[in-house]
Order: structure tokens, then C-alpha cells, then sequence
């Protein structure tokens, strides 16, 4: 499966990336291909620009000049061009993005996968 990965990130320590890092992990080792946002967004403005304790986007945007809608863009057309099912971190619910993600998957027809909370970063 080509498996976009959804999570909470934003008011996260370093975006919650530990989470999604554990996650994309297993899912790679079951043989899946992981769009990962994490990988994403460290591929895009490097890793030492996320180094950011709180998550706050804002401290991250003016750091890097990348906001909100650079990673929506970039989630949402994976997701429309690419995924096969969207798997869900725990949180998602509490999140803006994970949600609009979601809807995106249901509204194309895509797989839903639950994590557990395994895959919980603390």
C-alpha cells in the first residue's frame, strides 16, 4: 500500500516527529510505501529548523519561511495522486490537519488505518 501518515503535529515538542517516525518505521518494515509529513518537512527546510519544543508553526514560519499551506500543499497532493489509505495517529481527532486529511481519504475512497497507541509519542 502507498500509505499517506496523519497525525497531530502543530503544539507538539518537535512536531510530534518522534511519533511519526516510530510509525513510518513499522509501517516500511510490514512493506508498505510511508509518505511521511516528518520526512517531509525535514527533506524541504532541514531538520534543524524543526527543532522546536513547543510546535508553535508561528516560530517555525518565521524561522523558515514555511507555513501551514506549504505542508497542506504538499500533504494533499500525495494523498489525491498517490495514497492508497491514510493511517491515523493517536490524536488525530484533535487535529485540524489529521482531520482534513481524513476527510480527503473519505472523499477519494481511501483505505482508513487506526494506529494504537504504540504509536504514541510522550
Amino acid at each position: 500500500m502507498k500509505i499517506y501518515l496523519a497525525g497531530p503535529m502543530r503544539g507538539y515538542p518537535n512536531f510530534n516527529f518522534p511519533a511519526f517516525d516510530m510509525a513510518a518505521a513499522r509501517l516500511r518494515d510490514q512493506g508498505h510505501q510511508v509518505f511521511s509529513p516528518a520526512d517531509h518537512d525535514r527533506q524541504v527546510i532541514g531538520a534543524d529548523a524543526l527543532i522546536n519544543e513547543t510546535g508553535d508553526e508561528d516560530e517555525l514560519a518565521a524561522k523558515s519561511q514555511y507555513t501551514i499551506n506549504d505542508a497542506l500543499a504538499a500533504d494533499t497532493t500525495y494523498i489525491c495522486q498517490h495514497a492508497t489509505a491514510v493511517a491515523l495517529l493517536p490524536g488525530w481527532e484533535k487535529s485540524t490537519g489529521a482531520q482534513a486529511e481524513r476527510a480527503l481519504a473519505v472523499a477519494l475512497g481511501l483505505s482508513i488505518i487506526i494506529l494504537g497507541k504504540e504509536y504514541t509519542h510522550v
